[in-house]
């Protein structure tokens, strides 16, 4: 991120730590520490005042955008001369790698933006529950490809997200288990009408592939109305990620009924290669071929240091 955004011809307008946290501008914290300590990823802190320096002017930020993007849709309707007032929702997607705090960042803003004035509806749904079932992954031989674009069902997320559009009620979306690591076939996330929708994945910025005819091909970020990248070095998601994997392993893993349940039985040092061999089989090649060559396709670009704390955000230029 450093090399092209110092460039003059950047998309992006880059903030330090500093100013970013100048433009929360005297908004009041709404989250206790209890709340917060609720959102938490299992091995990432959040500090009440990461929140205040970094998610509480992003969440201002995105209020403002809201509020514009109603206006903007009542001018439209006023100028088509139509009769539609149904509510559209504000569509928020949320990329990233495996490990780098994507979930923790959508839960924080979910709430946060659900205490903006009219307390709006904010609802959440990771793309996980849009995997193909094991089932399909083992007979199409996607198993180690898992998270890849090619392991979705990408036409039930593209519906999903069409619906959600045209303002229809009760919009179901499947619910995904890292417990059992697969879809839950009888589960479901209601979505209501919301106000705001976040959309968290690791490859919703991913753009298909254009066909030469020219004809219509809808991506999933073609619904977004706004999309943040989180980002981080190489080396320190894979840390990130080992550690987790470490945890999980004292804890979700040791239930015999976890997917996972193998790992808690072997040592800490079969265990530690073991993650890492993961992490570059399959987190690493994702992240390089798929993930982060959409990061310049965000709105804006949350950039964490080793400690978990955002240190520079890019805000792309209107």
């Amino acid at each position: 991120m450093d090399k092209l955004s110092s460039q003059s011809v950047s998309p992006f307008k880059v903030f330090t730590r500093k100013q970013w946290a100048e433009l929360r501008a005297g908004e009041p914290m709404t989250l206790t520490g209890e709340e917060l300590r609720q959102l938490q990823g299992i091995n990432e802190r959040v500090s009440a005042k990461e929140v205040e320096q970094i998610h509480l002017p992003l969440s201002r930020l995105l209020d403002f955008y809201v509020v514009a993007a109603r206006d903007l849709h009542t001018a439209t309707e006023r100028f088509l001369g139509g009769n539609n007032h149904a509510k559209m929702p504000f569509v928020i997607g949320l990329a990233g790698s495996v490990a780098v705090g994507k979930s923790t960042t959508a839960r924080i803003l979910q709430a946060l933006l659900g205490r903006w004035p009219g307390n709006p509806k904010v609802a959440l749904v990771p793309t996980d529950g849009f995997l193909l079932p094991n089932a399909v992954l083992e007979k199409e031989g996607l198993m180690e490809k898992k998270g890849f674009p090619g392991s979705f069902d990408l036409p039930a997320l593209l519906q999903f997200l069409t619906d959600i559009k045209a303002g229809e009620a009760k919009v179901k979306a499947p619910v995904y288990s890292h417990f059992s690591y697969d879809v839950m076939p009888s589960q479901f996330i209601e979505v209501d009408r919301p106000d705001i929708l976040i959309v968290e994945g690791l490859n919703v910025l991913q753009p298909a592939r254009l066909p030469k005819d020219g004809s219509e091909i809808p991506f999933v970020s073609d619904f977004f109305d706004f999309s943040i990248y989180v980002d981080a070095d190489e080396q320190v998601i894979e840390r990130w990620y080992v550690e987790r994997f470490m945890e999980l392993r004292k804890t979700a893993f040791r239930d015999p009924a976890s997917y996972f349940h193998r790992y808690s039985q072997i040592s800490d040092s079969e265990a530690h290669e073991t993650a890492n061999d993961i992490w570059r089989q399959i987190n690493l090649r994702n992240l390089r071929e798929n993930i982060l060559p959409t990061r310049q396709r965000a709105d804006l670009i949350l950039h964490k240091g080793a400690n978990h704390q955002v240190d520079k955000v890019a805000l792309r230029k209107l």
